[in-house]
């Protein structure tokens, strides 16, 4: 069993406001750890992981297809492999949550 503790790994600033954190990283799926600061955005964009979640604090706006999904802190959510998407923080607080990927998304250029 690998464990990662959270103090050995340092957030990095993927864009503007936006924060993620390596976790743990397996034969078949990775998590990594997000905050994303109020009035901040994660640009539209796709990747061929499939992408599985949850929200720890606040709130997050995802913009899939034009359609906005408001996802709040305790909710789940799911985006296919391929599926271009957006998430934005339209709240006053951070919004804090984890992703599992799979296949596992180690270390991700995060300025592609």
């Amino acid at each position: 069993m690998d464990v990662v503790p959270d103090a050995d790994v340092e957030a990095v600033e993927a864009v503007d406001g936006v924060f993620l954190t390596q976790g743990a990283v397996g034969g078949e799926m990775s998590i990594q750890r997000f905050e994303i600061e109020p009035g901040e955005t994660v640009p539209e964009h796709d990747h061929p992981h499939e992408q599985i979640g949850m929200l720890t604090a606040g709130a997050a706006t995802f913009v899939v297809r034009g359609e906005d999904r408001v996802v709040e802190a305790g909710d789940t959510y799911v985006i296919p492999g391929g599926e271009p998407h957006a998430a934005e923080n339209r709240g006053e607080e951070p919004a804090v949550g984890y992703d599992i990927f799979s296949p596992p998304r180690a270390n991700p250029d995060w300025g592609e």
